[in-house]
């Protein structure tokens, strides 16, 4: 393998087709997110609502994680995802049925709205267990010495993916709205199963097959948080992700604030994702790995200056160019992140962690927009955005302050290590 070599983890094609699986899924959860998101505040005209969608997703997300984590490490890999997979189609399935005029027209608006959140609340289940299970199939996938740059491809896979996703929810609202958007989501969720038919099943790696339950999540934990390294990148980029939730609010600022409409939402929402691709491309080249630490704290420092400067402008353009930059800035500190957990995490214990992942920062994007929809309701909705950009910042200069293990944090000696590794 060539030093250096950029294509070093797309030379495998069991990962080729994860990377189609991850980018299908992360690309129809997200523009379910978004598009029932307008439906909702269509309805409701309430910011609170927007932020009660989250924390419908968020609870059972969060309170399963370590159990979800637990069953991870302890079952096949691809099964478990499959079944993941089918129960995300039947909650897209439910939310095209609850959208669609001929079936809700003789229902009250409560109704609707009750059966949406109840249908999110089912998905946030899923996701407990889903996140975990990709992380964990990954790492089955390749060698450990392409690690660094399988996981920079598969980071921004999801990057882009989590952001072209709510791009396409905006556009597809206006050109075929919501109801149709919905099926279309369904059908990502198809193309999800077919390419994870295409992949074997692995092994399960986890020496401890049948430990109680109580005593792998302990073991799990304790991992987690004595290693600095990934506590800190997991604390950083969950506090920071949870006060830059201001993108939940993008359905107000499109209708209330820049008056540009579905079409003009559409546009904000593709915005970060040119950002994010360019950061896919170029981070292939040129590796992140050397100061991980202070390119992660810089990444984070400039996502929240961005945040404040879309909250504060009234001009279109500025604030496109705002997302923009906010999707550069994500990409970088996703990237980072993730190369750090598939490098300092062991195998048999790849589930737990990625279960404490989804609790720290999967889970941050949802309560991000409670956050953002609570303070909203409270302070206004362009104050609330400032507000959360403002304390990204503060989390940024604390960590950096407060961990300078953390500060000084370099992975080319990781990265080295894998490089001389056979086969």
């Amino acid at each position: 393998m060539p030093k250096n070599d950029p294509y070093a983890a797309l030379r495998y094609r069991e990962f080729n087709i994860f990377l189609l699986l991850r980018f299908a899924m992360v690309f129809a959860w997200t523009m379910q997110f978004v598009v029932i998101e307008w439906e909702v505040y269509s309805i409701t005209k309430d910011p609170l609502s927007l932020g009660i969608i989250g924390l419908m997703e968020v609870i059972p997300a969060v309170s399963m994680a370590l159990f979800a984590g637990h069953v991870v490490d302890q079952k096949e890999k691809k099964g478990l995802l499959i079944k993941c997979i089918i129960g995300f189609s039947i909650v897209s399935f439910g939310l095209f049925l609850i959208t669609w005029p001929r079936i809700i027209s003789g229902m009250a608006t409560n109704t609707v709205l009750y059966c949406v959140y109840f249908l999110v609340f089912l998905g946030g289940l899923v996701r407990a267990f889903i996140g975990p299970t990709i992380f964990s199939l990954f790492s089955l996938l390749i060698p450990k010495k392409v690690y660094p740059n399988a996981a920079t491809w598969s980071s921004s896979v999801w990057q882009v993916g989590a952001v072209l996703g709510p791009a396409l929810g905006g556009f597809a609202i206006h050109w075929i709205g919501v109801h149709w958007s919905m099926c279309f989501i369904f059908g990502l969720s198809l193309l999800a199963l077919i390419s994870l038919s295409q992949i074997p099943k692995k092994p399960v790696l986890n020496p401890n097959i049948g430990e109680p339950v109580m005593q792998s999540l302990k073991g799990g934990l304790k991992f987690v948080f004595s290693n600095k390294i990934i506590l800190g990148a997991l604390t950083l980029d969950m506090i920071a992700v949870l006060f830059g939730g201001a993108v939940a609010l993008l359905p107000i600022f499109a209708q209330d604030i820049l008056h540009v409409g579905s079409e003009g939402f559409g546009i904000l929402r593709a915005a970060p994702a040119v950002g994010a691709a360019i950061i896919m491309f170029t981070s292939a080249y040129f590796p992140l790995n050397k100061n991980a630490g202070m390119k992660l704290l810089a990444a984070i420092f400039g996502f929240g200056l961005c945040i404040i400067v879309f909250g504060l402008s009234t001009w279109f353009w500025l604030s496109v160019f705002a997302l923009f930059m906010s999707g550069v800035t994500d990409g970088i500190s996703m990237i980072i992140r993730q190369t750090i957990l598939q490098l300092k995490t062991p195998d048999a214990m790849r589930g737990r962690v990625a279960s404490v992942n989804s609790m720290f920062v999967g889970s941050s994007n949802e309560l991000g927009a409670f956050e953002s929809g609570l303070t909203a309701k409270l302070m206004g909705t362009v104050t609330a955005v400032v507000f959360g950009g403002c304390m990204t910042l503060i989390t940024v200069v604390g960590t950096g302050a407060l961990l300078p293990k953390f500060r000084k944090l370099d992975l080319e000696e990781d990265l080295k290590e894998y490089e001389t590794e056979e086969d």
